[in-house]
């Protein structure tokens, strides 16, 4: 899942592509029509996933789709995750200014502080980003 994956095998692009990968096998796993019934994604969305075509999605709601072959809640694995990205920000010795000035995005400081801790939504997209960039694969 999300947490599980080792960022510095991967940089941006393929550690998000690893994640869509392993969300297309939750859905073939459980079907799309269990995904759709399941969380607040749209059928359209869902075969995207399927057909590998890299819809955004945000965090929480990849891990809405993971929790559906899991046995752990969905809010469970979105904390998780983000608590592996808060702990390897802290490893590198990283804060979020450094992180705002490294990244290829518009967001300040406390927006990605903000994300980070959930108070914010955070794409999957935004999430392997911020994971490789502290990885040092960016």
């Amino acid at each position: 899942m999300l947490a599980a994956v080792d960022a510095e095998d991967h940089d941006a692009t393929t550690l998000r592509r690893v994640y869509e990968d392993e969300l297309a096998d939750v859905v073939e796993t459980v079907s799309e029509d269990a995904v759709v019934e399941g969380t607040s994604l749209d059928a359209e969305t869902v075969r995207g996933l399927a057909d590998a075509e890299s819809p955004a999605l945000t965090l929480t709601e990849a891990a809405d789709v993971f929790a559906l072959s899991a046995d752990r809640d969905a809010d469970a694995i979105a904390a998780e995750a983000r608590d592996r990205l808060l702990l390897e920000l802290s490893s590198a010795v990283l804060d979020v200014d450094a992180l705002a000035q490294g990244l290829d995005s518009d967001a300040t400081p406390k927006e990605l502080q903000a994300k980070m801790e959930g108070r914010h939504p955070m794409t999957l997209a935004e999430y392997a980003e911020i994971r490789a960039f502290v990885a040092g694969k960016l």
